[in-house]
């Protein structure tokens, strides 16, 4: 059996994507509602390769947004958007940056920075459903997952994503594009559509620890395959839980595991 300790942190990491998101946005956002929304997820893989691909100096812009909005994205995650958040724990988000910043080389350090990239995450998922229609939202991931897949199986996602991961902001300052945890990566897209699926069942009240739990197994099985392959595209487990779920509410033992009743979760 395949297993790797840094690896497994970061899949943990993602699987808390799926467990955190709350449900609901301000009613001056909820305005924004349209079906575009949905093309976000497909779209933020195979608009990035590309252009990376086009343009390699573009990922020193991506590295510089991701400095400037995984920090606030994560204090929006603490302070709103995931289950539990308060105002004040948003200030939480200043000391993991400092934390990412002063200590990019040790796990703790790298830690830091996975959680904020997981917040900004969490936060994104959860505006994402407020403003696309769910049946769309949940196609865009799937097909997130199958660009994704495209991708890497045929090798023309591991040369840019490299560039992109090696991208950095300045001398000093931390790289928040991606998720390093000693010698594994996780990119922000495989917390980006983890975080849209936890989002998509708080919409619909579906068990969200539970969902979390099976996509850890999932990711599990599904890094097996890194006995074969270098990369694997890590948005696949949450596709297919997403799948799963939609398969399982249909059937007489999802209504025992799904609750449908609003305010349940």
């Amino acid at each position: 059996m395949w297993f790797e300790t840094h690896t497994f942190t970061l899949s943990i990491a993602q699987a808390a994507c799926v467990a955190l998101p709350g449900a609901g946005v301000p009613d001056w956002l909820a305005r924004l509602r349209g079906r575009a929304w949905a093309l976000v997820p497909p779209l933020s893989i195979a608009v990035v390769v590309g252009v990376i691909s086009l343009t390699p100096a573009s990922a020193d812009v991506l590295t510089w947004t991701a400095l400037l909005l995984v920090p606030s994205g994560c204090a929006i995650a603490l302070g709103w958007a995931m289950r539990g958040g308060r105002p004040w724990l948003a200030l939480l988000a200043v000391p993991l940056l400092v934390l990412a910043w002063t200590l990019q080389t040790s796990l703790v350090g790298q830690a830091a920075g996975v959680l904020l990239i997981a917040g900004s995450a969490i936060a994104l998922g959860r505006l994402l459903t407020g403003v696309a229609p769910l049946v769309l939202l949940k196609a865009g991931v799937i097909a997130m997952a199958a660009v994704d897949a495209y991708l890497v199986f045929s090798n023309q996602l591991q040369a840019p994503n490299a560039v992109l991961v090696a991208a950095h902001p300045a001398a000093g300052l931390p790289r928040l594009q991606a998720g390093v945890f000693g010698g594994s990566t996780l990119g922000y897209g495989d917390f980006f559509a983890a975080a849209v699926l936890g989002a998509i069942l708080a919409v619909e009240h579906v068990p969200q620890l539970r969902a979390a739990l099976v996509l850890l197994v999932a990711t599990l099985c599904w890094d097996q395959l890194f006995a074969i392959y270098d990369v694997l595209p890590a948005t696949v487990p949450p596709a297919v839980v997403l799948i799963g779920v939609e398969l399982l509410r249909r059937t007489p033992l999802g209504e025992r595991w799904v609750r449908h009743r609003v305010g349940v979760s």
